[in-house]
Formats: C-alpha cells, structure tokens, sequence
C-alpha cells in the first residue's frame, strides 16, 4: 500500500482513538493483528473467564485462537450440544471476566456502534462482563453515526445475513430492504423472520471508565 495511504490510515485510527478516550473508553491502536493478539495478551490474565460474541474480526485478526489456546477458562458456545446448551453458555457469558467482540461501526468522534440480532451480544456489551474488548478494523472507522447505520445496512447486514445463510431480502440483494425508501431510519428493514438487525445499541459515553477497551488494528477485518 502506498506510504501516504497507510500514513492517513494511522491517523484516522489515531484520532478515533484519542475520541474514545474522552467518552471514557480505553482505547488502543494496533499497526497489526499480532500487535493487536500481543495487546489483548496484556490485557487479561492467564486463567480468567472469557466469553465471545460471534466475530470474524476475532478470528482473522488471530485473538480467536488465542482464546482458544488453553490459557484462558473459554466459555465456547460453538462447543455447544445443541441450542439449549448455546443459551445457557450464551447467559453464563454474562458472569466472566472479558468478553470478547469486535463492533459493527465506530466513529470518527468515539461512538461505538453494534447490532444484534439474538440481543446477546449487544447486551454483555452493555452490562455483566467486568471486561470487554473490541478489536475493530480500520475499515470500520466511520465519519458519524448515519454513516454507520449505513454501513451495517450496505456492508455488515448483507454479508453476515449471507454468510449465516439466512433468508433476508439484504442476503439476497446485497443491501436492506429499507434503503428502498428516500429516508431509511436506524431500525427500518425487513419482516422476516430470520432478519439479524433487531437489537441496536450506540454506546455514547461510559460511566465506568475504561471498562470497554477499543484495539483498533489498521488493518481491514471483517464485514
């Protein structure tokens, strides 16, 4: 990549990250996925519980594995029997240590934006972990949150919907249905009922200082 690219990229990931901390988030930058899996290894401690949302960004950035490399007690819901026992490590997640995730949007002013379609994820996030780390990919750094409802409704939606093979107009299209209208709002999109954009949750401000850390990795990972 050409060195002025890759220089702005540094700085927008700089920038969002000095917004973060004044919204009260812990927020760190990453020139790579190993510096990112060397930063989360600083960040918790061997033998902690940890728990996870569903992330391809934990997965290509190499913090998938890492949770997985014995070092750490891994509440694995992919482990699971059955759907049963899913929910029920789904709800023990709320009890451990760190819970890992990535984010659907941040802003260029530190809001972090997630949207669920279970609600598990984004409600962890909000309250239960006494610890919670974003790995976030550069690509996911937008100017403000329309941009970022737009994102999960061009980008994120469409692509996961395909990729959990779900029956959705946006996995089909490659876009949301509501995109159809001139003024689609945050919440607007399909009735069907695999749709995965039922729970929103925009984190403006965190009382609990530094209980959300923010690793952006100027690198591109996930949708």
């Amino acid at each position: 990549m050409n060195e002025f690219v890759c220089r702005n990229n540094r700085k927008r990931c700089s920038k969002t990250a000095e917004a973060l901390k004044k919204r009260g988030f812990a927020a760190y930058v990453a020139s790579s996925c190993e510096e990112a899996v060397a930063l989360v290894r600083s960040l918790i401690s061997p033998g902690e519980k940890i728990a996870a949302g569903g992330s391809v960004s934990l997965e290509e950035s190499g913090v998938g594995a890492l949770m997985r490399s014995g070092e750490y007690e891994f509440i694995d819901r992919s482990k699971a029997a059955d759907r049963a026992q899913a929910e029920q490590l789904m709800r023990e997640a709320f009890f451990c240590d760190t819970y890992f995730c990535s984010a659907n949007a941040v802003t260029e002013d530190g809001v972090v934006y997630n949207v669920d379609g279970n609600a598990n994820r984004v409600a962890a996030i909000a309250y239960g972990p006494k610890s919670v780390i974003m790995v976030v990919g550069r690509n996911k750094i937008v100017k403000d949150l329309d941009e970022a409802v737009a994102r999960v409704k061009r980008i994120a939606a469409p692509v996961n919907a395909d990729r959990l093979s779900c029956e959705t107009y946006c996995a089909k299209a490659g876009e949301c249905v509501s995109l159809k209208e001139k003024t689609a709002g945050m919440t607007d999109g399909c009735g069907s009922d695999a749709r995965i954009c039922c729970d929103y949750l925009v984190l403006a401000n965190q009382r609990h200082k530094g209980r959300i850390k923010v690793i952006l990795v100027d690198e591109v990972l996930g949708y």
